[in-house]
Formats: C-alpha cells, structure tokens, sequence
C-alpha cells in the first residue's frame, strides 16, 4: 500500500465513526504484541526494550505500545529525538505516559536533545545483546537527506548488539520506491499495520528484515468509500505557481439545442480549481456560452454542430491544454460521431467522455488507455458497453452476497477497458480493472438536469491538475456530491446545476481544512 493511501484510509476511517487515536491505541496494541513475541522467541524472557521516537505518529504508537509492555514486564525507555510532536493523537499518548507519576512501572523516557545526549545514551554505549530496540523515529515522512541527529541515532542503532524491530518503514528508507538516498535502520524486523507499504515490500530483504503484518481493525469500508480522507490527494499549490500551472482544461461540446450543459461543465472545472478552461463549440452554443460567463475561454466553430471539419482546431487547441472534456450538450449526429472518435484517436491527453459522446465514441479505440475516464449513468453504461441485459446498479444493501455480486457483475463488464468508469446512481461506484471505489454523496435532488455535467467538469478539472484517472473520478463523485448535499441544505429539491456549481469551491475548501 502506497503511504498517500494509508493516510486517506486513516483519515477515512474517522468518518465510519472510527477515530484515529482509536487506531493508534489498536497499532501500538499489535506493536506491543509483536515485540513481546519476538522478544520471548529471542531471548525466552522480558527484557528491557528501548524505543526511538521522533515528532510524527509512528512515536504515538511507541507510547502507546510502552504502556502494554510495561504491563507484560518489560523494562521500558523511550528515546526522544524530538519533543514538538506534531501528531496531536502522538501528544495525547505522550502525556498519558507523562502522567504516570508517581512511576509505579520501570518506565524511563529520556529527551536526546543534541548529539552530546545521543552519543552518551545506554544504547551507544551498551554491548549487551538482551534488549529490543524499537525504530520508531520517521516512518513515512522522509525527504532527502536527513537531520545530524536523527542519522547519528540510525547509525547507533545500527551498531547495536540488540533485535532491531522498525515501525512501518525501516527509518530513513522512502515508503513508495523502497530507495535509501541517505542512510536507514537496517532493522531484524518491520511491522507495518494493516497493509505492508510499497517501498517495503520491493525493497531487498535485507535492509528490511523479516516483515509482519499487524490488523488494527481497520475495515474494508474505509479503504473503499470515498470520503473526506480523499482530500489529500489533492496536491499543494506552489506559491510561486502562475495562470495555467494549476490546471488547463479544453471543453468541446455544445450544440444549437444544448448551450447550458459545457458551461456548466466548465465552471463546475473552474469551481473545483482549474486555472484555465476553454470551451470548443459550434458557434451558436458558443455565443450563448459567452454570455453565461466571463470566465471561459469561448473557441467558436464553424457550423451548427460538432462535425469532422473542426477536428484540426480542436486538436491544435487540445495541445494547449492538460486534459480535455468530450461530449457535453453535443446532440448526436453522424458528423459528430465521426469528430469524437477522430479526437480519442488523435488526442493523447487525458480524456473524460461524457453525455453524448458515450452513444458515439467506439469501445475499440479506447479500450487499452488508462488516461480515459467514462462518466455515465446506468442507461448511458449499457449503451457504450453494449448490454441488453436487466443489470442495475443495486449496492444499496447490508447484505454482503448481494453487495459483492453486483460489484462484480459490473467489474466483468469495465476490464474490458483499461480506464475508469464511473457508474452513477444513488451510491455511485468507480470502476478501474479490479478496484473500486464507493461514494456516498449526493441526493434525490440532483435529478435535476446539469448534475452530471457539473460532475463531468469536475473530475476533468482535478484530472487537468495531475490526478491519476481513478483518484479524479473518485474524489470528483465525492466533491460532485457534497456540493449537491450543500444545493439541497439551501433550496431544497428546488436547486439547479448552477446552484449546485456555487457550492463547489466552498466544499473543496471546507474539506482541505
């Protein structure tokens, strides 16, 4: 598992009601456990353990885990490399211990402030073999080379004598690659909860050791709703950044009877944080366009509908752009099939199909892109796949058969693509060969035309932003939703699409908080 996903998991988990100092207490739990088993298999009686800490969470699991094995009869000392923790759960843990005064236990813990305390600390000096050293000092937040301090105390442990057991991630080693840009614990052990992280299961066994899983109780729910946790997919911007660093995105869409649906779909992109979003349009729609905002960049094509002659403006415009909306408004028509199917074929940025363009665009020619994401409702499903059949979206259930059958149903149908498809209903379900995601926004008012429009945008939008295809369809649901739950909040089933475009940005913001 990637480090970005353990932390949306996390963060997931709050909103099923699970807290993370919840899940820090069950982490630091199985830590305590594993220590307690390795140690007995070692050495076949307590002894005393030591414990490396630094600011983030994985030091709130070594407090944690210090109380369990101070009642299991170990001697315990916790070595602080930093005392500004930043996790507040971590905090909570550490004034636990804090408050154990008078000390009843063999509890000692010691503020390693400068390279002076580390050098003279018992572990550098100590030949002894009988004692457990616990890595719990950076986790998944290493960047670059690291601090004076925290490489002096990496080389200390690895110069000792002892079982060396790391948290998560071997300290010093990047979760994702698996790479040591500067130096690491090379640990006996690595305990990872939940799932083991990419870096350490590709890594060489090693510079990681024997690995072991620990269940913390995190449920399946957690990793496959989309929720609030998704957020921090979201990439910072650089304050350094200018007009179009964040985001360009090209609409084409639009036709005489359907102006509404591409500007809906391009503020909806704007709302949700693109910088720059053109809109490509016959010129009727695109006059109307015009008028509906100042905001879109309006490209005005010749004819009254999307034809087969516009293909060389919309290519050379697309070339401007990170990612590119196909099929809001467009109506159906013969020249305007053969345009879409032109454009998927010629355009390699990233592409969401939408609206008409589903009934037009050919399987065959997408079918082996993973920057294509399909937006459509059930009806809009069964006509690009081809499907005759009485399949419906039915997840709304507490029945896990039912539940896990239609998952599948639908799973057989997507890999026949290798992009992502979002199937919307009342729970809206993202498909990408074989994850998903579920997402649980949204309400009956959002039967009210533009929604998906409004949707389509969006997830083109966090696309253009550099999104990977299933993270900007998933969070993009998620975003589409809570703006629509905000319409409703307000107006009730009254609310329209622009009303539900308005909201967007607040939500987005209210949810990076």
């Amino acid at each position: 598992m990637k480090p970005l996903d353990m932390m949306v998991t996390d963060y997931n988990c709050e909103y099923l009601g699970l807290s993370r100092l919840c899940l820090m207490e069950s982490a630091g739990k199985s830590l305590a456990e594993e220590v307690g088993k390795i140690a007995v298999y070692t050495f076949a009686k307590p002894v005393k353990v030591v414990i490396f800490t630094g600011s983030g969470g994985n030091a709130g699991d070594g407090f944690v885990a210090a109380r369990y094995l101070l009642n299991r009869g170990y001697n315990v000392d916790i070595y602080m490399l930093k005392d500004n923790i930043h996790s507040g759960d971590a905090r909570i843990n550490l004034e636990i211990l804090k408050n154990m005064k008078p000390r009843l236990s063999r509890l000692n813990i010691f503020n390693l402030k400068n390279l002076d305390d580390i050098n003279n600390c018992e572990v550098a000096k100590s030949r002894d073999e009988e004692f457990v050293i616990v890595d719990g000092l950076l986790g998944t937040g290493i960047k670059g080379k690291l601090q004076t301090n925290i490489k002096r105390a990496i080389e200390i442990i690895n110069e000792s004598d002892g079982i060396k057991i790391s948290v998560d991630v071997p300290s010093g080693m990047d979760p994702l690659t698996g790479e040591i840009a500067d130096l690491a614990v090379v640990p006996d052990y690595t305990i990872s909860f939940h799932k083991i992280k990419t870096g350490v299961r590709n890594a060489d066994e090693e510079v990681v050791g024997g690995l072991v899983t620990a269940d913390i109780g995190i449920p399946f729910e957690a990793e496959y709703f989309v929720n609030f946790g998704d957020f921090l997919r979201l990439k910072n911007r650089d304050s350094n950044s200018h007009k179009g660093n964040n985001g360009r995105l090209l609409i084409v869409g639009g036709s005489s009877d359907y102006s509404g649906a591409p500007a809906i779909a391009g503020m909806a992109a704007i709302g949700a944080g693109a910088d720059l979003v053109y809109v490509a349009s016959p010129q009727k729609a695109a006059e109307a366009i015009k008028a509906t905002s100042p905001d879109l960049i309006v490209k005005s094509l010749a004819g009254d509908e999307l034809s087969l002659k516009n293909s060389e403006e919309i290519i050379k415009l697309s070339q401007n752009v990170d990612a590119v909306l196909i099929g809001p408004g467009s109506g159906i028509s013969d020249e305007t099939s053969k345009l879409f199917n032109v454009l998927v074929s010629k355009i390699k940025k990233p592409i969401v199909l939408d609206a008409d363009a589903l009934k037009m665009v050919e399987l065959a020619l997408i079918k082996n892109r993973e920057d294509i994401i399909l937006t459509p409702h059930i009806f809009e499903f069964k006509s690009f796949f081809k499907l005759e059949n009485g399949l419906e979206l039915d997840i709304d259930s507490y029945d896990f058969k039912l539940v896990d059958e239609n998952i599948e149903k639908f799973q057989q149908i997507t890999r026949q693509i290798k992009g992502t498809v979002v199937i919307k209903g009342k729970f809206d379900l993202i498909l990408s060969g074989n994850n998903f995601k579920i997402n649980k926004t949204g309400n009956p008012g959002m039967t009210v035309g533009g929604t998906g429009d409004a949707l389509s945008g969006v997830a083109a939008s966090l696309f253009a932003q550099g999104l990977n295809a299933f993270d900007s369809a998933a969070l993009a649901t998620f975003i589409n939703g809570l703006a629509g739950d905000e319409a409703f909040n307000v107006k009730g089933n009254g609310f329209s699409a622009s009303d539900l475009v308005s909201f967007i940005g607040n939500v987005i913001k209210n949810g990076l908080c």
